[in-house]
Formats: structure tokens, C-alpha cells, sequence
């Protein structure tokens, strides 16, 4: 699998490296950068222009370019030069709700190829003006929603980029900020090369950093992210397409949610995943996630290379059954290995202006956690070189849940629940749990306590199959204590 993505990842950057054209001012078609006037119908029309031309980087000098939705056409690449701003409209009737894609965009593209966005510049969604504005026209009966949890329906506020069915896009250099809802989504397309961008997209809820759906030939680097939601986030949409051929590296995340994420609409698959170079913090949730909840297959995933610091969980793989419509689903073949994570006893994402909620307490700490279901087990998963550092301290008068055959078993199967690490409360271990799973590979994990926890550091519970060769405990004043908790599993090797 290596080299079949290390090929993936030259075969897309020289792609795009092939393609020259020749550039067009937007101010020649009279644009202003006043950062006042709405430019939508002039941006429009050149982009039209150029793409009817043959193709060709319509540049953006310094200046605040305020515009509505707008598409971007074949062979057309917006160059942002440093100190140029592509301003979203805060009037809501300003934007297209595309009645194919089904979601509100600045920036749309559908079903175009060679197309791209690169420069020093800077994407402005002015997401937060935007979405309040949306919510006054929604009390005065200008908009029909149900403001549900007290927000717009996050199609209707818009995103910065929203691309579908495009083929060669290439999004280089600029920076992204402050979308109404997610920042930007790549739906299906083939050939995606995303490098060096910076991601701003805590400004209101539903503030993912990327979303990819359904893509193939997928190159995402040196870049960072910054989100009120998921940081990387990987869905499948649809039954019957697959997100995979993936090469992330070199990408530092901060979320209020999720770091690296697969889901949570599960409907295809992921297949082929390549994750180096990983850097997560302040990050509430759990620096990986991936879940298979709605039928999805997951297969061949290999993360090598994650510093994940003041995050709220570290690893939580997940099997359930929400809306899978009888579909198997399957996750199998994953290997994580050069781990070093810190989860800290306090709320990690303390300051973001959306803080994920404090939810499913009462509750200790979470470990780690690899659960599946009793007909559809986890397999072959594959920890190498892990070190996580917890707090310790779980505290039975606060919450309990011992090892016990009743108390293992009084953890529910939650399968059409959101998964989320927390979603089972208190769980009977502090440094990992494994739930319906088959093949679990232990090699050179160590796992460290600040604090005495009256739980045992690792859980195997309804697990064959498992190899524990280098498990390593430090945990204070606990020379005598069982650390490796074994029920209901069998053929465990040491």
C-alpha cells in the first residue's frame, strides 16, 4: 500500500505542476476592491470569460472583493495575491442554495475539471455576521427554518468552498476563514491536491476545517487547521461511492471536535489512507476517529507518525448501526503506530468561541477505544509504538463501572447512537478499551498514569485473536495491580 500511495501522491502533484496559463486582472473587468460594493455578477462574468478562453489565473490585486455565490468554471484558477480578500456577503439573499448540490457556498464548482485556488490571499466567509443575519430574516419570516438547537440548518448558511464532481482541483497557499457552516467540501471529485493552506473556521457552529466526500486521488499537506469542528474530516455520503487513494502528511490540526475523522455520515466507504505527520492539540474530542455507523467499509488505513497534545481522547475506532439500511459494515486493517498523546484531566478546548459541550457525565476520563458490535467485530488492528499519558485519578464515588461480568456487560451496545468516546460514560478502563473485536495487535505500547485510577490500564472485553507483545504500565502506588483485564476473550498471546 505504501507505494501505491507514494505513486498517488507524485502522480497528483506533477499533474498539476504541467499546467500552465496565462493571467487576467479582475480589476480590468471592473471589479473593486472597496470592500463595499458586490461584485458577484462582474466576478462572474470573468470567471466565465477566462474559462471560455481556454483557462487562465484571474488575479486578485490587494483590496476587499465583497461578493455573493459565485461558480467557478474549467481551466479557471483564482490567484489571491498577498493582502487580496475574497469577502463573503452578509446580506443572506446574496448566496445561491444549489438545487443539486443542496447546500448554500461563496464559492461552488460542479462537475468542472482543472480548476484551482492559489495565491497569499484570503477567503473570508464572514461566517459569523452572516449566520446572525440569517437568523434575524429567519424571526421576521424573510427565511423558513426550524432553528433547531437555536441555529439555521447549516445547508442554508454558507460555506466558503463547496466542489462536486470536479476532476484536477488544486488549492494551494491561501488562507480560509470564518465560513457560516462548513468551510470547504470536496464531494466526489478525482485528482484533489490540497498544500500548504492555513484554516481559520471557528466563527460559528458546524465550523469543520475540510471535508472530503467520496474522493479519489486525494493529497492533503502541509497545511493547518483551526476549527470550531472537525479538523479532517473524511464522509461517504453515498451507498454506493467510496472515499479513497488518500494521502494526508505534515498537517497540524486544533478543533473543538475531532482532529483527523472519518464520518460521521458512513454510507461507502473509506479504502487506501496514508496519514503521516499528524499534529493535534487543544482538540476536545479524539485526535482519530474513525466510525463506521451507517454501512460503511473501512479497509487498508495507516496512520504512522501522531503527536497529539491536551486532547480530549486519543484513538477511538467505532463499529454501529445507525442508518445503514442493512448494509455490512466492515472496518478492518488499520495500523497506527508512532503514537506520543497527552489527555489532560481539564477541558481541552477551554476558549474557542464554540466549545464543544460537556456532555455523557457523569464520567472519568476515557481511554482509548477500539468497539465494535457482537455481529460486526473490528478487525486486525495493529498498535506499534504508542505512548499515550493520561491523567489517572478516576474516582469510584464520582463514577463507576468495575470488571465485574455485570458491570462489563452493563456497558451498552448504543449502535444507532452518534459515535462519539463519550458516548458510553463511564468505561472500566483508563488506557484502553477493546469491545467486539478480532486480531488486535499490541507491540511496544506503554501507558502512563499521573495518577493512581482505580480501573485497570487495558480492557479486552469479547476480543479473539489478540497479540501483547511490549504493553508497558506506569501508574503511581501500583506495583500489585492488575493492569490487563481480560473477559469473554480468547486466544490472547503474550
Amino acid at each position: 500500500m505504501k507505494k501505491i500511495l507514494f505513486f498517488l501522491l507524485f502522480l497528483v502533484v506533477s499533474t498539476f505542476d504541467a499546467v500552465k496559463a496565462a493571467d487576467y486582472r479582475v480589476k480590468s473587468f471592473g471589479a473593486r476592491a472597496d470592500g463595499i460594493y458586490v461584485n458577484t455578477a462582474i466576478l462572474q462574468h470573468a470567471i466565465d470569460y477566462v474559462s471560455q478562453q481556454g483557462g487562465g489565473r484571474l488575479v486578485f490585486d490587494s483590496g476587499i472583493y465583497v461578493t455573493g455565490s459565485l461558480y467557478l468554471k474549467s481551466g479557471v484558477t483564482l490567484h489571491l495575491e498577498k493582502g487580496a480578500v475574497l469577502a463573503g456577503s452578509i446580506q443572506p439573499f446574496d448566496y445561491v442554495r444549489d438545487s443539486l448540490i443542496g447546500w448554500t457556498s461563496l464559492l461552488f464548482a460542479y462537475r468542472q475539471h482543472d480548476i484551482g485556488i492559489s495565491g497569499e490571499g484570503m477567503i473570508d466567509g464572514r461566517g459569523f455576521e452572516i449566520a446572525n443575519r440569517v437568523i434575524d430574516y429567519i424571526h421576521s419570516g424573510l427565511i423558513s427554518d426550524q432553528l433547531k438547537n437555536d441555529r439555521p440548518n447549516e445547508t442554508m448558511r454558507p460555506q466558503n468552498l463547496y466542489f462536486r464532481e470536479c476532476t484536477q482541483v488544486h488549492i494551494q497557499g491561501i488562507t480560509l476563514k470564518d465560513p457560516g457552516s462548513w468551510n470547504e467540501t470536496y464531494d466526489q471529485c478525482k485528482n484533489l491536491l490540497v498544500e500548504n493552506i492555513r484554516v481559520d473556521s471557528k466563527s460559528y457552529w458546524n465550523n469543520d476545517g475540510i471535508d472530503v466526500v467520496d474522493c479519489d486521488s486525494v493529497v492533503i499537506r502541509n497545511s493547518y487547521f483551526d476549527a470550531a469542528d472537525d479538523g479532517i474530516c473524511f464522509k461517504s455520503h453515498d451507498f454506493t461511492k467510496i472515499c479513497q487513494n488518500v494521502v494526508v502528511d505534515n498537517c497540524t490540526i486544533r478543533s473543538s471536535a475531532n482532529g483527523l475523522k472519518f464520518g460521521t455520515v458512513s454510507r461507502g466507504g473509506f479504502k487506501n489512507f496514508k496519514v503521516t505527520n499528524l499534529h493535534v492539540f487543544d482538540t476536545y474530542r479524539s485526535a482519530i476517529t474513525f466510525a463506521a455507523v451507517d454501512g460503511a467499509e473501512i479497509e487498508n488505513i495507516e496512520v504512522d507518525g501522531l503527536k497529539a497534545i491536551h486532547t480530549g481522547n486519543v484513538i477511538y475506532l467505532r463499529i454501529g448501526d445507525r442508518w445503514s439500511g442493512g448494509k455490512k459494515p466492515i472496518m478492518k486493517n488499520i495500523r497506527i503506530s508512532n503514537v506520543y498523546a497527552e489527555v489532560p484531566a481539564s477541558k481541552p478546548d477551554s476558549g474557542y468561541n464554540y466549545e464543544g459541550p460537556v456532555e455523557d457525565l457523569p464520567r472519568n476520563i476515557s481511554p482509548a477505544s477500539i468497539v465494535g458490535m457482537p455481529q460486526y467485530l473490528i478487525q486486525d488492528v495493529y498498535l506499534t509504538n504508542i505512548e499515550m499519558v493520561y491523567p489517572g485519578g478516576g474516582n469510584p464515588y464520582y463514577a463507576k463501572r468495575g470488571t465485574t461480568d455485570a458491570e462489563l456487560d452493563s456497558v451498552p451496545l448504543m449502535a444507532d447512537k452518534y459515535p462519539e468516546f463519550s458516548q458510553f460514560k463511564e468505561l472500566p478502563a483508563w488506557g484502553v478499551y477493546v469491545r467486539y473485536a478480532q486480531g488486535i495487535h499490541f507491540e511496544n505500547v506503554r501507558l502512563t498514569a499521573k495518577q493512581r485510577d482505580y480501573r485497570p490500564a487495558v480492557v479486552l472485553d469479547y476480543v479473539t485473536n489478540a497479540m501483547v507483545k511490549g504493553l508497558s504500565f506506569n501508574e503511581p502506588d501500583s506495583k500489585k495491580k492488575k493492569q490487563l483485564f481480560i473477559h469473554q476473550s480468547k486466544y490472547i498471546k503474550k
